[in-house]
């Protein structure tokens, strides 16, 4: 008998098979992880993004340095740590390009919110450190999402520190205030992430 005639046959196995499993379950579609988010996540994440921009900023500008003993942290710090995990939350979300467009958008609210001191300082530091952390992110991604997010954060407030604290407060004084501030925030921000991941896995293999 040729192919001709075997393949219509095999087809209408296939297709019972695929019915029983449907019915049974076997064929439940499952969540992926790493598929890109819904619109209204996707819109949930890259409005905290834009949030945290205009906190951070607004703070650094109007607020005293917060004093943890004896290290004085600047008081837009921390919201200015939640950015970088934000920021690769957003790449999954709308992927590369649309992560460049909303550093595009974060340096432009940067510099219209804050004083112009700390608008040049903030615009300086915030552009170099997210394309920074980007490029380690898109690196790292496909090894761990989580590793991704560590080393791109890490690097990400190592730059962004260096350079902002001395161009808005003319010294390093605030340095260490400023690299604990983002560590705490990079810290609470992979411990969500780590929850999340965790109870997308539960869905998996549910």
């Amino acid at each position: 008998m040729s192919p001709t005639h075997i393949a219509p046959s095999r087809r209408a196995d296939d297709m019972q098979t695929c019915t029983r499993d449907c019915a049974s379950g076997a064929g439940r579609r499952r969540v992926n992880p790493a598929a890109p988010y819904g619109l209204a996540v996707t819109v949930a994440v890259l409005a905290a993004y834009v949030g945290t921009l205009v906190a951070a900023n607004w703070a650094s500008t109007h607020c005293d340095p917060l004093q943890v003993g004896a290290i004085a942290v600047p008081a837009g710090t921390l919201w200015a740590g939640m950015t970088f995990t934000l920021r690769d939350g957003l790449h999954e979300a709308v992927g590369g390009r649309g992560v460049l467009g909303a550093i595009a958008a974060g340096a432009a609210l940067s510099w219209l919110l804050a004083s112009p001191q700390i608008a040049l300082a903030s615009v300086l530091a915030f552009t170099t450190s997210e394309l920074a952390g980007t490029i380690v992110y898109r690196r790292l991604r496909n090894w761990s999402v989580l590793g991704a997010v560590t080393g791109s954060n890490t690097v990400g407030f190592g730059i962004d520190s260096v350079l902002f604290v001395p161009l808005a407060f003319g010294s390093f004084t605030l340095l260490p205030g400023q690299i604990l501030g983002k560590a705490l925030a990079t810290g609470l921000t992979v411990a969500v992430l780590i929850v999340v991941r965790a109870s997308q896995r539960r869905e998996v293999r549910r």
